[in-house]
């Protein structure tokens, strides 16, 4: 008979017969979409036991009934009231709601692998409380760590305990799994985004529709825009500060996003790692690590034999964001918090046609030279200060209306 081991035990076990028990947060967007397609194709070594997403109760109740998830999460009372409505059998499920219903199911002793995959703020605590627990982690959030890594990393424990998901940082760890010394340099590659060779003229007229049709990569509207102005590079590069506790980090471009990092040693040698643009791929690393797992159906094989590899130093001219936020990596203290407020408020005030694709960096920079207080001490004073940037940014893009 097959026993499992509870709490803080079972995230680190490997059994014989038993199925991983997975729990995704942000199960309706385009990660955890990839995510979820892996635990499809692996049926019988994981189990999905629970799932979580913002407004999307049409979708997550779809994906429960798929794979007969028990538990759910959405981040209102009135979306999970609709997803109850709309659940075939909703006695049988558990349905949970707003930051405290992450948090509950982050710590449920039946949850072996929990994914963070959602953006924004509202699920950090639910991921110190997975850490605390004893849970894997698979991380896609940048603006948990860029806004909260001094709370968070010191809860980790071990290497393999928090997995980075997103390809980048995925790369990163991988590199680093057998190393003993620190790195002396991380490299990100970017693929450059839809406009890597225009001009600063040809960028004033850029719009939403043009920013949201990115060359490789099929995400979210908000980190899209975010990786045409190069901010989604500069923000996880404070991300991989915080991951891998390396100060020299920078980006470069590589068309295609075929090779996701870099990692340079103290004698010279450099290790990269390198892949089809698929979100599966780094996904099934951080759930089956330190296995690897032949593909299944449609899953990329790498074609070598036609391909060239290219590096290059983004255009900090022309894409200012990228330098303004290596300088908050550098400044520290409120500056990261400050970054993520403010660049959200910006995005969706491009989105909407307020202000041109120039001015994101622009009304950013000066959010961030206008914060008249100190670095926070706590969690609460940081998110406090995300929210500060989001009013503070509001305001500025007000009078350019």
């Amino acid at each position: 008979m097959n026993t499992r081991k509870s709490g803080k035990q079972s995230a680190h076990k490997e059994t014989d017969g038993v199925k991983k028990r997975v729990a995704v947060i942000g199960a309706t967007g385009s990660v955890g979409s990839s995510v979820l397609d892996v635990c499809r194709h692996h049926r019988d070594r994981l189990e999905v036991v629970a799932l979580a997403a913002g407004r999307n109760a049409e979708k997550l109740a779809a994906l429960s009934e798929e794979f007969g998830a028990p538990q759910l999460c959405l981040e209102s009372k009135e979306a999970a009231d609709s997803l109850s409505e709309k659940l075939a059998s909703p006695q049988q499920k558990k349905v949970l709601f707003g930051a405290s219903g992450l948090e509950i199911l982050s710590q449920d002793p039946d949850i072996d692998h929990i994914v963070f995959a959602s953006s924004g703020t509202a699920a950090i605590e639910a991921l110190q409380a997975a850490l605390i627990a004893g849970k894997e982690v698979s991380l896609a959030n940048k603006e948990s760590i860029v806004v909260g890594g001094m709370w968070v990393m010191p809860l980790v424990r071990g290497r393999d305990q928090l997995r980075p998901l997103d390809s980048e940082h995925n790369a990163i760890w991988q590199c680093l799994q057998g190393e003993k010394e620190k790195p002396r340099k991380i490299y990100l590659t970017a693929s450059g985004g839809p406009f890597r060779d225009w001009s600063w003229e040809n960028l004033k007229n850029v719009t939403p529709e043009m920013a949201l049709k990115h060359p490789v990569w099929s995400m979210g509207a908000k980190i899209t825009i975010d990786s045409a102005t190069l901010m989604n590079k500069g923000i996880e590069l404070i991300e991989a500060m915080f991951l891998f506790g390396v100060r020299q980090v920078e980006a470069l471009v590589s068309p295609g996003s075929f090779v996701h990092g870099l990692v340079e040693f103290e004698d010279g040698c450099v290790k990269m790692l390198a892949g089809e643009p698929d979100m599966r791929l780094p996904a099934a690393s951080c759930l089956f690590w330190p296995e690897r797992l032949p593909p299944k159906a449609d899953f990329p094989r790498p074609e070598l034999s036609a391909r060239t590899l290219f590096f290059g130093l983004p255009d900090e001219g022309c894409f200012p964001a990228l330098k303004i936020a290596k300088e908050v990596m550098k400044r520290g203290g409120p500056y990261p918090a400050l970054l993520i407020g403010a660049d959200e408020v910006a995005v969706d005030r491009f989105m909407k046609r307020e202000i041109p694709f120039t001015a994101i960096p622009e009304v950013v920079e000066k959010t961030l030279s206008a914060y008249p207080a100190g670095p926070p001490v706590s969690l609460d004073e940081a998110l406090t200060v995300v929210e500060w940037g989001r009013r503070h940014c509001a305001s500025i893009c007000d009078k350019m209306r």
